[in-house]
């Protein structure tokens, strides 16, 4: 809606992961660094932590980005609460091998079939595990078995671990001392700072042809931080809302001013903020788990399904954007009256 108000070619702070959007932050180099670096060793756990919204699905969907050009065979394996028996089953039905109905030794077979077949072919595979703080031990323990698979003393399966900051008290649990033993490098993501707040903006902005329209003034980069604390999918939630807020009072520069209202509006009309001494303050409105069966595992393939991390928050901010649509809508129509 505001994209052809201000002249922007597309939606600049959509949630949902994509790679084309990817802003190089100190943190987020250095991750990709070491996920490289866990590519170049072709074996091993490579794990990825990061509080809610960090950019760990943007991080990696860049990286497959660049995998598409390399001889890799990549797949994403998206879990809630998986159980330890389902875990095999999944990682097949990731990479698109039969699994429905199988005892666990044809799984483990088929596994390696598919696994020695790819590597005759000279290709390298990588499994990557979102949400991994949501896995028992029991199922990080089945990941560990299948790095066990191996041709003249070379790994045949390299996995990387995406989790919540959760995920490293984890992985230091009693009864994981094989699984750390097979972590070659770990890396947590935190938010961005100030400074890195206004270059994330800036450059999603000109991805989309910005230019300067809407402008924004220092002191409304200095306040978007404050509200956003430098989440990545924070910042997008209420840059978003501040562009339609520019577009619905048809301003052309926006200031502290704007960015403060844009605030107190998000804390009264949703839950995912509070308004507490004119700052905005996560709340924990995270949906109750699912029960423990294996229908409510989701399964994607070449990170399709990466989207779907975004839903719920999408989801939570849908009922407050009806009611600023209805209002550009009667803005319309009293235009078009005049």
């Amino acid at each position: 809606m505001y994209e052809s108000f201000y002249k922007l070619s597309g939606k600049p702070f959509q949630l949902s992961p994509d790679p084309r959007f990817f802003f190089g932050s100190r943190g987020h180099k250095r991750a990709m660094s070491y996920l490289r670096y866990g590519l170049s060793q072709g074996e091993g756990f490579i794990v990825i932590t990061g509080g809610v919204g960090t950019g760990k699905t943007t991080l990696v969907r860049a990286l497959f980005e660049d995998l598409s050009k390399e001889n890799v065979v990549a797949a994403q394996l998206v879990t809630t609460h998986l159980e330890a028996e389902d875990t095999l089953r999944m990682v097949a039905a990731s990479f698109g091998l039969a699994h429905e109905g199988a005892a666990k030794a044809a799984v483990l077979k088929n596994l390696e079939i598919f696994l020695l077949a790819r590597a005759r072919e000279g290709k390298r595979i990588l499994l990557v595990v979102d949400e991994a703080q949501n896995l028992p031990q029991e199922s990080l323990e089945e990941l560990r078995q299948l790095a066990n698979f191996q041709v003249a003393g070379k790994a045949l399966l390299q996995s990387f671990l995406l989790g919540q900051e959760e995920f490293r008290a984890t992985l230091q649990a009693d009864g994981l001392e094989q699984v750390r033993q097979r972590v070659i490098a770990a890396y947590h993501l935190e938010p961005l700072d100030a400074d890195e707040t206004r270059k994330y903006i800036e450059h999603r902005l000109r991805f989309v042809g910005w230019n300067e329209d809407p402008k924004l003034d220092d002191s409304a980069f200095k306040d978007i931080f404050e509200f956003t604390k430098g989440v990545p999918r924070k910042i997008n939630t209420f840059c978003d809302r501040l562009m339609l807020f520019g577009y619905l009072e048809e301003l052309h520069e926006l200031s502290s001013a704007q960015v403060r209202e844009v605030g107190a509006e998000l804390g009264e009309e949703t839950p995912v903020y509070a308004n507490q001494d004119n700052q905005l303050e996560e709340l924990d409105v995270s949906p109750p788990p699912p029960p423990n069966t294996s229908k409510n595992v989701g399964v994607a393939q070449s990170y399709e399904s990466g989207q779907l991390n975004a839903l719920e928050e999408r989801l939570i901010i849908l009922e407050e954007r009806i009611d600023i649509l209805e209002r550009a809508f009667r803005r319309q129509l009293e235009t078009a009256r005049r």
